[in-house]
């Protein structure tokens, strides 16, 4: 249970990864160079808190795409899982799968919480920009949903 949390700092290259998004196709970060990206990591599909930061990033996309940016939500979650919360909300974000947690560990998105007195092993809701050069532009360690989105949006638009 106390597997070393990563750190990582901006400036940094973001950690490269290759996941599978609801149909199951592999969509990778080298992907989007020349891109901005807001990569988040969330705990699980169509739970409150997830749900609110999915359809938050959906609404402002146009917006982000208008600032050369992509949004990709990752979890723990199958791809089949996410083709049905993407159906379920109508979501635009690319939603990708990271069944071992490795991409989450890479990104010090996974390890330990506690939680009403006890541990367990769980994603903390964190979020990534990652510049057009892939290094790590800016980063939000310990997410709160509320007023994230329009935050994340505020920043990029003064980079």
């Amino acid at each position: 249970m106390n597997e070393k949390k990563v750190e990582l700092k901006v400036g940094e290259t973001a950690p490269e990864f290759c996941l599978p998004d609801k149909d199951n196709k592999e969509v990778c970060l080298k992907d989007f160079k020349g891109k901005y990206v807001i990569v988040h990591f969330y705990p699980k599909d169509n739970t409150p808190g997830c749900t609110i930061e999915a359809i938050g990033f959906t609404g402002i996309l146009p917006e982000f795409q208008k600032l050369n940016a992509d949004v990709i939500g990752i979890s723990p979650d199958s791809p089949e899982s996410h083709a049905k919360f993407v159906e379920k909300k109508n979501l635009k974000v690319i939603l990708l799968s990271d069944l071992d947690k490795e991409v989450l560990k890479k990104y010090g998105a996974w390890g330990s919480k506690a939680y009403r007195g006890k541990t367990y092993m769980g994603v903390t809701r964190s979020t990534y920009l990652v510049n057009p050069e892939g290094k790590i532009s800016y980063m939000w360690p310990k997410v709160r949903v509320k007023g994230h989105v329009e935050e994340v949006k505020s920043i990029l638009a003064g980079l």
